[in-house]
């Protein structure tokens, strides 16, 4: 347990969001169906790294991972002609990405036990002190190992709402619930990682900025 007052467990999602502006989003969507490089490049850019993020936390694996990041991105491609004219890229990515570790685990017959092992993905903010640091450390470490233990299903809703930052109705989309199904599953996820922490799970919350 910590030795340090802990007052509410904040899963931050800092500058994230997939919340990119409508206007814009829609007119990379026509670019792209059209085959412009540069838009592939822009939304490779502004999506690459989190897709990363969620794959790795997911997973647990980084090489794991990284074949799953470049198998969504050849999905992406090969699909480019095809988007509907009102997709959101976001949402569309995180889908492919989590069904393409669903066929994983499926084929591998993955054993998540097997897999529990931190990566240190975990964003970490700057202490403003020698104890913040070390309390941070021990906090951050502590929400890392709690989230690895989660099962999949209960993993996936917490990294789609808390870490990316998408609305529950796209994270229902992404997971192929209905949001009343999401929410419950969201509810569940937050009082298993509270029980974990040994904290109520009113303090386990979400920042978006």
């Amino acid at each position: 347990m910590s030795t340090h007052s802990v007052t509410d467990v904040t899963l931050t999602v800092g500058t994230r969001s997939s919340h990119m502006d409508r206007e814009c989003e829609l007119a990379l969507v026509r670019r792209i169906r059209d085959g412009d490089a540069a838009a592939f490049d822009i939304v490779h850019t502004a999506f690459n790294a989190r897709v990363f993020g969620f794959l790795a936390r997911l997973s647990r694996r980084r090489d794991i991972a990284e074949d799953l990041l470049e198998e969504t991105w050849l999905r992406f491609v090969a699909h480019a002609g095809r988007l509907d004219a009102d997709t959101r890229l976001g949402p569309w990515l995180f889908t492919v990405a989590r069904n393409l570790h669903v066929s994983y685990c499926r084929s591998r017959a993955l054993d998540e036990a097997s897999t529990a092992g931190g990566i240190g993905l975990w964003p970490a903010p700057v202490p403003d002190s020698p104890y913040d640091l070390a309390a941070g450390n021990e906090l951050e470490s502590r929400i890392e190992s709690a989230l690895a233990t989660l099962p999949i299903a209960f993993r996936e809703v917490l990294l789609l709402v808390a870490v990316e930052g998408l609305r529950p109705s796209e994270a229902a989309l992404v997971c192929g619930l209905t949001q009343e199904a999401l929410r419950q599953r969201l509810k569940r996820a937050r009082a298993m990682l509270a029980a974990r922490l040994e904290l109520p799970s009113s303090r386990i919350r979400e920042v978006r900025r």
